[in-house]
């Protein structure tokens, strides 16, 4: 048998040609796992992508600690700080510790921006991100990256985003939840004028579209005023108000706003009922000389109960917050932010059951909860991504000696037209 040997030359240049193609094909696989976002394997089976390692889950928070809800921030933050000490203690999550990195954006939408593009490489979900102008800045970076947020904030316009989770109701539900209490509770009735003071942007907005729905229905008016952020001092507020003869107030905006509009609302003689969205109130207020005001004329419409509830998951995290956190108000976000923590705890661990922990898994584990039910307030449905996971709204009242400054009105409950309302809009 006749063997032709190749020329040494020959020889060189298809080991270089090999080399070569060598490198390209390593370069694209790494170039493709980096834009993919593809995972890994774990030692223990479990695929794992950013965030996730074979030892610990890294989750994040976009919070506000030094802005308009700095008292909120402090509150979520440390709830799910505790949360996750709590999970960690029972051998943390698919046999990984579970950490926390805090962001503070300020409220300032930019800084937000900069934060995500910090933070984002290294998570695998955001339990956690303050403010509705911050969200939506954020929407297509989340959607891009797949990455599973539950914002606290409530605006309608967040709805429609496979990896963006609005817990609860939302603003508009909240405000026709309003008009038909004040409405139920006569202290409004058919031909009357509502005045809603609302901030600028997706927040204000939505919780207006709301209002003027059921003003609408109920055959009354709405009178708005919108303001900002910035705005502390509602005296001009009020008094276009009492020119246009309210006979309640609706107010979508922060505690400090909420604040002003009871004392100056009280002192100027503009004693009719003021009706808060959720966010528009905390239990420091009860400390300030508007605290009169706030218990003799707020109630508080919010999809979420009083932490003074008698609920006994309710019951058992005000314990272990006011141990862990001593002296520290148990407000609103304390709720919201572990509500928040143990449903992501929930999607992760079905998503290691399932065999993988990259963010797709996350966020499909997450769409297919259909009764989520954390014994913090009402079950939770998750599957339809262009509605509210829930429909029922709690009514609330300040109260200085309550546990979180507030006390249950009624029960959770969905206000006749919601129904009506939501397939109207679509």
């Amino acid at each position: 048998m006749n063997v032709t040997h190749p020329r040494p030359r020959t020889t060189r240049t298809a080991a270089l040609a090999a080399a070569l193609a060598a490198v390209l094909l390593a370069g694209t696989a790494c170039s493709s796992k980096a834009e993919s976002g593809g995972g890994s394997d774990a030692a223990d089976g479990v695929k794992a992508g950013p965030g996730v390692s074979e030892k610990h889950i890294k989750l994040g928070a976009l919070t506000d600690l030094t802005g308009p809800y700095a008292t909120l921030g402090k509150s979520i933050v440390q709830a799910q700080q505790m949360w996750a000490d709590e999970t960690n203690a029972a051998g943390g999550i698919c046999g990984r510790q579970v950490e926390i990195v805090v962001k503070d954006h300020g409220y300032d939408v930019q800084k937000a921006v900069t934060a995500y593009a910090d933070i984002s490489p290294d998570v695998v979900a955001l339990p956690q991100v303050i403010g509705s102008p911050v969200v939506a800045a954020l929407l297509d970076d989340i959607e891009r990256d797949g990455m599973l947020t539950f914002p606290q904030a409530w605006a309608a316009s967040l709805l429609g985003k496979d990896a963006v989770q609005v817990l609860g109701t939302t603003y508009d539900i909240d405000m026709i939840a309003a008009v038909d209490f004040l409405t139920r509770t006569k202290k409004i009735a058919k031909g009357d004028t509502i005045g809603h003071v609302y901030f600028e942007g997706d927040y204000g907005a939505n919780a207006l579209e709301g209002s003027e729905w059921a003003a609408e229905q109920a055959g009354m008016k709405v009178a708005g005023q919108k303001i900002k952020a910035t705005d502390t001092d509602l005296t001009a507020q009020v008094s276009a108000l009492s020119n246009a003869g309210v006979k309640a107030v609706l107010i979508s905006a922060g505690p400090a706003q909420t604040a002003s509009l009871a004392g100056v609302a009280a002192a100027r003689g503009l004693r009719v009922p003021i009706v808060s969205s959720a966010p528009g109130y905390s239990p420091q207020l009860m400390k300030t000389p508007a605290a009169p005001a706030l218990e003799a004329m707020v109630h508080v419409v919010s999809a979420a109960p009083a932490v003074s509830s008698d609920l006994p998951g309710v019951k058992k995290m005000v314990a272990s917050y006011t141990k862990k956190y001593p002296g520290e108000p148990v407000d609103s976000g304390v709720l919201s932010g572990y509500n928040a923590a143990q449903l992501i705890g929930a999607d992760l661990k079905k998503a290691c059951e399932g065999g993988s922990l990259t963010r797709e898994a996350v966020v499909k584990a997450h769409r297919s909860q259909k009764n989520a039910d954390t014994g913090l307030g009402t079950p939770q449905n998750f599957t339809f991504v262009t509605e509210p996971a829930s429909r029922s709204t709690y009514v609330l009242k300040p109260a200085a000696k309550a546990v979180g400054g507030l006390v249950g009105v009624e029960d959770a409950h969905e206000a006749p037209g919601v129904d009506a309302y939501l397939a109207a809009r679509g």
